[in-house]
């Protein structure tokens, strides 16, 4: 079989799996996101407190957000990394689901769709991104811009950062019970660790990789998910153990990484405008 070209196309199948994956995730933001006191009666689980629902509902619409991107996108370079990120995400809810299996609300139609989506995905999302990646010339554009050095290392730097968190999370779930600034269980403390390992490794493949085109929408969809959470993170303010530092550095760091990312992708975007009209106006001089 030979080699495909490196022509940057979505493959048929990335469109069609981002396709069904939409719906389920506005699902899972709207029942976690609008209604996170009654998990009990509408959801997979029951979650305490409202908290965690609400961080996995803003993550939920952020990936949706991702994922309609990548049915309407021009080329496979632009959500390709995107794919890496989520899948370190599915892993650890996969590996939560069999770990806690007795948490779960075995007789409710989402307890059956959540175990599908975890055990399948961990496969699926990395099969379908080395499949698709074939296509990605790695090459910089004539129109795309460089992110800077110093961002990437930054990014990755924080990337990092929350990797080793939520491996951390993942393995030592009674640790993170004991530190943070909400009540948790065994089952959320390794469903947090999920949502870590996502930006976590979002960072460091944004800090690999130098195109700008490459990383924006996956950055959009982080700002998206900070905002969201800090949102949220107002609703459930009683849930918050207020004496507890990583209280206070939580929203610290959802505030920064809202005005820092928002920052980013608004100077940007003014940037790649500005090389375009100057462009455009170099063509009309050339007339």
């Amino acid at each position: 079989m030979s080699k495909p070209m490196c022509d940057d196309r979505i493959l048929l199948e990335t469109r069609l799996l981002s396709i069904l994956f939409v719906p389920i995730l506005l699902a899972g933001f709207v029942i976690l996101y609008f209604f996170p006191d009654d998990t009990e009666r509408l959801f997979a689980w029951t979650i305490r407190p409202r908290m965690t629902p609400l961080l996995m509902g803003a993550g939920y619409i952020a990936g949706a957000y991702f994922f309609v991107r990548a049915i309407f996108a021009t080329s496979w370079h632009q959500i390709g990394k995107g794919f890496i990120a989520v899948t370190a995400f599915t892993w650890p809810m996969g590996l939560a689901t069999l770990l806690h299996l007795d948490r779960f609300n075995h007789g409710h139609i989402s307890f059956w769709l959540w175990t599908i989506v975890y055990l399948v995905t961990p496969f699926l999302i990395p099969a379908l991104y080395l499949r698709n990646q074939r296509t990605d010339p790695g090459t910089l554009g004539p129109d795309d811009l460089e992110v800077p050095r110093l961002i990437r290392l930054a990014l990755g730097a924080a990337g990092a950062a929350e990797l080793l968190i939520g491996v951390a999370f993942f393995l030592f779930p009674s640790w993170a019970i004991a530190i943070w600034p909400w009540e948790l269980t065994p089952l959320t403390a390794r469903v947090v660790a999920g949502w870590f390992a996502l930006p976590g490794v979002g960072g460091l493949v944004v800090a690999s990789e130098r195109r700008w085109s490459a990383s924006r929408i996956a950055l959009e969809g982080a700002v998206i998910w900070s905002a969201l959470l800090l949102l949220g993170a107002a609703r459930a303010w009683g849930d918050f153990k207020l004496t507890n530092p990583l209280t206070w550095v939580f929203v610290g760091s959802l505030a920064l990484s809202l005005l820092g990312l928002g920052a980013l992708c608004a100077w940007m975007e003014s940037q790649r405008g500005a090389r375009a009209r100057a462009s455009m106006g170099q063509q009309a001089g050339g007339v």
